[in-house]
């Protein structure tokens, strides 16, 4: 069996409206242009689809035709968007690896830079200091929006996978998180020395590891009472909320159910790095030029 295409959806039309002279004015045919489709159709499967009297009905073959056609037609349709989608792909691909504390900073620059390149394909990954950066090396990203702990002004320790370059973009500083009904939330900035013995939840993909604390502060003392090692901001909050550790995040972190006080005489910062290769490609470097790097 050979079906045209251009016959069957002039059949589901007509067999849809119940008239031929308004599957006609739906289509842009004349009425006899929609019969002569109809009728050769017929007569390429040897079957009755139509009855023209008194009023236009499917017949038993025609009804079984019609369950079959809907899909049919919404294949061919997904085909044809599929291959002029291809014939269009986008020239150009960019993936960024993103540390969850930067999201909302790349988020804002990937907009004005999609503006001006609408057919850039873009991934986004959610990724850790270590992860992201490893990637950037590996050629797995094209650039990576890093956030980690250090002593303010001071660059991110990172690990040493290779010929990178990273250039800061921002910082902040470094508050204490807690659960809102903690003593400490009411303080008016406890000293971060006299915490090393408070619980602290270790969050190394979060840029809170506390093996980071150690080092920027010289204080080896820091015990973590639980390790959490998710990207999920969110995930990280609800257990400090739940009492289950004290964390460091930045002042204008997200809190949902914990609460931020300022660290008295502290000079710790969550450092925002773009991580890059030499490999470059456009789009990757008017994200990089929107960043600050």
């Amino acid at each position: 069996m050979s079906v045209d295409i251009h016959q069957l959806r002039t059949f589901v039309e007509v067999a849809t409206a119940g008239s031929f002279s308004a599957a006609a004015r739906a289509l842009g045919y004349t009425q006899s242009a929609v019969s002569q489709q109809v009728a050769a159709l017929e007569a390429d499967l040897g079957v009755v689809l139509l009855r023209r009297r008194p009023t236009v009905a499917v017949t038993e073959a025609g009804a079984r035709l019609l369950e079959h056609a809907g899909p049919l037609l919404l294949r061919l349709a997904a085909a044809r968007t599929d291959v002029v989608r291809a014939a269009g792909a986008p020239t150009e691909r960019l993936t960024v690896a993103v540390h969850p504390l930067g999201t909302e900073r790349l988020a804002a620059v990937l907009a004005a830079v999609l503006a001006d390149r609408p057919r850039l394909d873009v991934r986004v990954v959610a990724a850790g200091t270590a992860e992201a950066t490893t990637g950037v090396a590996r050629g797995e990203f094209d650039l990576a929006v890093i956030v980690g702990l250090a002593t303010a002004g001071d660059p991110l320790r990172l690990p040493d996978v290779g010929p990178i370059r990273a250039v800061g973009i921002a910082e902040e500083t470094a508050c204490l998180a807690l659960p809102a009904d903690h003593p400490l939330a009411r303080s008016s900035g406890p000293r971060l020395a006299d915490l090393v013995d408070a619980g602290w939840i270790d969050a190394p993909a979060l840029g809170a590891a506390l093996a980071d604390l150690r080092v920027v502060t010289g204080e080896r003392r820091f015990r973590a009472r639980l390790r959490y090692d998710g990207t999920d901001l969110g995930g990280l909050l609800a257990l400090i909320a739940a009492g289950h550790g004290l964390g460091l995040l930045p002042a204008r972190a997200p809190r949902s159910g914990a609460t931020t006080v300022p660290l008295r005489g502290c000079n710790l910062a969550f450092r925002a790095e773009l991580v890059r290769t030499g490999r470059t490609t456009p789009a990757a470097t008017a994200v990089a030029a929107a960043l600050g790097g």
